[in-house]
Parts: C-alpha cells; structure tokens; sequence
C-alpha cells in the first residue's frame, strides 16, 4: 500500500494543505477491503491438525516447529488427533495450543489401591513427552491438585524430593465413600489445592494413610486417585466427578480424560534469534522476530520471554511479518466513532468528524510555519529512538535539528482517534495567538501525518519536576525557586487576563514546566486547555488534570474557572518550598495529597517540619513563611476564596523585591478588599474536610490526561 506522504499532495497554501489533508481520508474508505487472515504457521507448513489450530513454534513436520515444540497429526481417526511427544508410548493429545503462551493437554489420573501397603505409595504424573522438552511447565494459574478417596495424604513432590503442595481427604464411618457433603471438594472423599509456583513438567505423586486408619476390606474407599486438572473444568465438573467416582472408583478414574493448562515460553538464550533487544530506552520492552511486536514475561519468577503483537496488530509474533494490522473499522461494536467516519490506519484507527474539524485553521499558515514531512524526518534522522527527549501516554517529543542548525523539539503524537485531532487543533489555536516570553514558542506544525506533529522551540533544561524531584546534580536555589515560580506566575496571569482569549490550561504541573540553559520557566501543553470570552467566569466541561494538582471544586462542579489553574499552581509553589511530590506515601500516610498535607502543617504552625532544608541554610525562611501563607490561600476549597493569579503574582514579585514583610501580607494580596479569613481560615473542620475531599478525589476513577 502506497505511504500516507505518497497519498497526499499539498498545495501551497495552508488552506489547500488542510483541504489535501482531509480527501484522501475520503478515498481511503472507498478503497477499504477486509484484511487477509495473519499468518499462524511457517509458510509451507500446515495450521491444523482436525480443529485444533497449530502455531509456530509449534509445528507438524520437518522444518515447521522450533526445537521442543515438535507435534504429530494422528490421521487415523476421524477427525484426526494432534499429539505431542517423542515416540507413541509418552504421547499426549493436545486440545489446544496458543499464542498466549498455554497449552491445553488431555491427562490421566494416577489411580491406586490403599489396599496394597497402607502405608506409603509412590507414583509419578507428568505432561507426557513434553516433559523432556524443557519448553512447558505446569500453570500453577490454572490449574488444581486435586486427590480423591478415603482417609488419605496425598503429596506433589518436586525433583528435589521436596513437598510442594499436600491435601488430605477423610471419611468417617457415618460419611463412607458414597456420601458426598458438597461440591467444594473440602477434605470429605476429596480435597484440592493449589499447583505450586513456579511449575514444573512432571511431579512425583506421594500417598499416605491417614493417622493409619485402616479401610475396610472389599469397601470401595480402598481406592484413591490424584490428578492435576484445570480450575475452571474442576469447578464445574467436580461434583458429578465426587459422586461417580464415589459409586464406581476404578471405573471413573480409568476411563476419565482430564484437562491440564500448561505454559510454554521461550528461552532468552536458547532462542536468542527470535528477540530483537531493546535499545536502551526505559520505554522499549524489545521485539521478537515480526515487527510490531513486544517482549512480555510470564508472571512467575522465572521471568521467561513471550512474544504478543502490538496494540493494533494481531497475528503471529514468532514469525516475520507476522504480527499484521487489525481493521477496526470492521468491529464498530469494538471501535466506536459515533460522531465520524471510522479510518483504519496502521496499528490504529481514528474518527473523521462529519464537521472536518480543521476548518478551525484557515489562517494558520499566516501565524505559523507548515513544515514539509521529509524536512522534520531529516531533522529527526527518521525519528530515531536516540532523539526523544520524553513523553507521556499521548506522544512522544522528539530532538530536531532543521536544515538552518536551528533546534527544535517535535511532538508526534501516539494516538490516532478524534481526541488528539482536537487536542492539536487546541494547542495550535492557543499558541498561535500568545507571545509571552514565559510560554513555550510554537514555531508551526506538518500536516501530512494523520495526526499533525508540532513544532516547538528547544528548551534544554528539562523540565522543573525533574530539577525537583528527579536526580539534578545541582539542586535549584531558593532564589531560582522564587524566580521559577514568579515567572509560571506571570505566564499564567497573561493567560487569564492579558491575551486576546482567555485561556484556562488546565494541567498546570512541574512537568509541563521547562527550563532553560538560564533556569527560565516556559509553561508547555495546551492540549487540554480551554479558550473563553474574556468577559466569561468560567465553563462546565468534562473533568481534565493530573492527580495531586486537580482543583477539587473543579472535581465535583466540573466547572472550569480561572481558579482551578490557581489551585493547580498552589501545589507546584508547595512542591518549590518542600521538594515533596504531589502525591506521596510515607511509612504512616499512603497516598496522601502534598496540598492537603501542607495546608494541615501551615495551620498547625509547622511550617519547619515540612520546609525543605535547603531554603533554611539559604536563609529563606521568612520569605517562606510569606510563601506558605500564599499556598494556603490558593489551596483554598472554595474557589472564590482563592487570590487571582495577578494578585498571586503581585505577591511573589513583593517577596523577590523584599518588600513583601510578614505583617502586610494580606495587604499585598488582598488588593481587592478579600478578607482576612484568605490565609487565617478555619484550623479546624476547614482542614479535615480538605484532607477528606482530596483523598476521595485522587481515590477516584482514573482522571483523563
């Protein structure tokens, strides 16, 4: 299929790009057709055995299985069979072998007499042939140890001798072997237990007479049988099994056919040709053999490999190419667009608005620059892995270096559905329209990829919860704090009241807070944010942020007013004086709130107890104490309460002049004759309630963004 640059054709203008960018989305549905069915096994080799499905590693034949994984077709009944092992005596019929790394077998039960030595009996149960390929073991998941009889122990022994797992069964005389109490196989004629972790191929099997009770002779509770059978048939078979068995022993556990789940996996050096390693990245797991795969782990703690495809790809991971894109535009029960035309596109999908959303842009060529594909692919040498400089669930940002040696930072965003469109048309709106040297610059955007990238000036220090909380080797002074902190300020006041728009952000964090080679705050991504008539107090909108700097008024009303950047912004000025992170756990506090916490210490004048050090050897702490009083007030629940972020900037300004003394401070804030009670409040049902609402909010349901 031609690539989405070879389908497109801009013209020259901005509005024709858009224009060039939305048709082709158009042909792209006419042209549609239901992708062909991903390969399962190596080519030439057959897929099934009768209706059981046969993939690689596994395989039928010379040259279609991995070593260990090797099956047999039996074509002599009807329909045919599929077994695995190496010769015919330690066969074992496969039901089912898959992707997801099981393997469903068909065992037998370990039967015995207690009449034979009353004593001890020792036997062995094993997964058949596969038990010398060291490629499947026991999933102890899936799987139950379950013994049947009278009056008995009955052990799962490892290689070592050890005893793994034990279960005792017992019958009374006013019990007997017919009498079954329920279905829970509880220790009356039949117990059960767990299959240890990690599992094993083979186990030995151990009975013992239990507190030597002697059994009857001819009574049928001379007979015992243990098996290892999968949970979830055990739970719905079990009863009707307890009751034959119980009735007809040697019969039932002779003629019964018992599903076993095991697991098989690969090994990292046995089977290095099918892993591609990571390349370095935290966020790269490494691949195997097809692309748009990822390596998983099977939870146990042997930590062995697995292949999956990537989300948006289904198919076989172990073989080239394997792993091919899902259509979800076939499954709208699955992907929904209710409000748009469904494309497909590689590893995703997205939802063409019936409104063509980017006739929000008509003049954004004349406030920004459309950067060509090919420019930004240079820029970023193909948007190699070594180039990213971070990102999060919604995209990644990307180091460039543009023809002119310029530097600029580019988004590319992970998702393809309505949501990102909007956020990027938001984002280039806002930015498009603010010039505040405390704003990150949008240089312009490249409309050939089917969610827009952008392009944004280079700032190199990273970002200020990295300086706070990550591993800086140079923590930041409380001199840059207070500056940091006055200039977010300034950047946030021009958005509420000094642009064209007004313009709420609504994720207002350390991490959307960089920092230059100077220590020079930018504010960064608008996505989220929220444009509004300059004469409007707020919007009702559906619920955005980041736990521990989500405004709670904003939580519960989902009404969006300028306060709610307030709130947010209290908590980064508390994370600047305490270098504690927005939401933390201690060895007495799990998941507490850093504003709720900081607002109970300010109230019970313990500012000390929290300040960070630092600012103390700095000889900050008065400046402090001002700032503390000022994080109070922004924290406050009622939004209405809370100072503007002009009067917020007002103060921080006073404290880095050292005008601002402790006894005007409600002075220098209040400029807009708000009352005393701003910083004194109420320490006592005030603060409680504010620890309270917090800690449902960040308990709550996952939040977007």
């Amino acid at each position: 299929a031609p690539s989405t640059r070879a389908k497109m054709m801009l013209a020259p203008s901005a509005r024709a790009m858009i224009g060039a960018m939305i048709a082709p989305l158009a042909l792209h549905l006419i042209a549609a057709t239901t992708l062909a069915a991903p390969p399962v096994a190596l080519p030439g080799c057959r897929e099934a055995c009768g209706n059981v499905t046969v993939p690689y590693p596994f395989g039928i034949g010379h040259g279609c299985f991995r070593e260990g994984f090797n099956l047999t077709c039996d074509e002599t009944t009807q329909p045919p069979r599929l077994f695995a092992g190496d010769n015919n005596a330690a066969w074992v019929q496969v039901v089912a072998a898959s992707l997801d790394g099981t393997l469903r077998i068909n065992t037998r039960m370990v039967n015995f007499s207690l009449s034979e030595n009353p004593e001890k009996f020792n036997r062995t149960w094993s997964a058949g042939g596969l038990r010398t390929a060291g490629r499947v073991t026991v999933s102890a998941k899936r799987n139950r140890f379950v013994a049947l009889g009278c009056n008995l122990v009955a052990s799962l022994v490892d290689d070592a001798g050890r005893f793994v797992s034990v279960c005792a069964a017992y019958c009374s005389e006013a019990h007997g072997p017919g009498r079954v109490s329920d279905a829970s196989c509880s220790g009356v004629g039949c117990c059960q237990t767990p299959v240890p972790r990690p599992g094993f191929s083979s186990y030995g099997i151990q009975i013992n007479d239990l507190a030597q009770i002697r059994v009857r002779p001819n009574d049928s509770s001379r007979y015992g049988a243990v098996f290892v059978a999968d949970r979830d048939w055990f739970g719905e078979k079990g009863l009707v099994l307890q009751l034959d068995y119980s009735a007809e022993p040697q019969r039932i556990a002779d003629s019964t056919v018992v599903p076993t789940v095991l697991e098989w996996s690969l090994d990292m050096n046995r089977d290095k040709d099918m892993f591609r390693l990571p390349d370095g990245l935290p966020t790269d797991p490494g691949r195997c053999i097809s692309a748009n795969s990822i390596v998983v782990y099977n939870d146990d703690e042997n930590q062995r490999p697995r292949c999956n495809c990537s989300k948006g790809y289904e198919g076989n991971p172990y073989i080239a190419d394997g792993c091919q894109d899902i259509d979800e535009c076939q499954s709208p029960g699955v992907y929904p667009c209710p409000q748009g035309t469904c494309i497909n596109m590689p590893g995703t999908y997205r939802c063409s608005s019936t409104k063509k959303s980017f006739s929000r842009l008509p003049d954004i060529a004349e406030r920004t620059r459309i950067f060509s594909l090919e420019e930004l692919e240079q820029a970023t040498n193909k948007f190699d892995h070594n180039r990213i400089l971070g990102g999060g669930g919604h995209g990644t940002v990307y180091k460039g270096i543009l023809s002119d040696q310029s530097i600029v930072a580019i988004k590319k965003s992970k998702i393809v559905v309505q949501r990102e469109i909007n956020q990027f048309i938001n984002e280039v709106v806002i930015l498009s329209q603010t010039n505040h040297r405390n704003v990150v610059k949008l240089f312009g955007c490249c409309l050939e990829t089917e969610v827009p990238l952008l392009v944004y000036e280079f700032i190199s220090n990273g970002t200020l919860s990295f300086h706070l909380h990550g591993q800086s080797d140079n923590p930041l002074s409380w001199k840059d704090r207070l500056r940091i902190a006055l200039e977010t300020a300034r950047a946030i006041a021009y958005l509420h009241s000094a642009a064209s728009i007004s313009v709420y952000h609504r994720d207002i964090k350390c991490e959307n807070i960089l920092l230059t080679d100077t220590l020079t705050s930018k504010v960064s991504d608008f996505g989220a944010s929220r444009s509004i008539a300059i004469d409007e107090t707020g919007i009702l909108t559906a619920v955005q942020g980041t736990y521990g700097y989500l405004d709670p008024e904003y939580y519960y009303t989902s009404r969006l007013t300028e306060k709610s950047d307030v709130y947010s912004f209290g908590v980064i000025l508390a994370e600047l004086l305490t270098r504690v992170t927005p939401v933390f756990s201690s060895h007495s506090l799990e998941g507490t709130s850093l504003a709720s916490h900081f607002v109970s210490f300010i109230r019970d004048n313990r500012l000390l107890d929290i300040l960070d050090t630092q600012i103390v050897e700095e000889g900050g702490a008065e400046d402090a104490e001002v700032v503390a009083r000022l994080v109070e007030a922004c924290l406050s629940l009622k939004g209405e309460e809370r100072p503007t972020m002009r009067q917020v900037e007002t103060t921080l300004e006073d404290v880095q002049n050292s005008k601002f003394h402790f006894n005007s401070q409600i002075t220098s804030v209040n400029q807009n004759a708000m009352s005393d009670q701003l910083y004194k409040g109420s320490k006592g049902s005030e603060g409680t309630r504010l620890y309270s609402l917090e800690k449902e909010f960040i308990q709550s349901s996952e939040i977007p963004r």
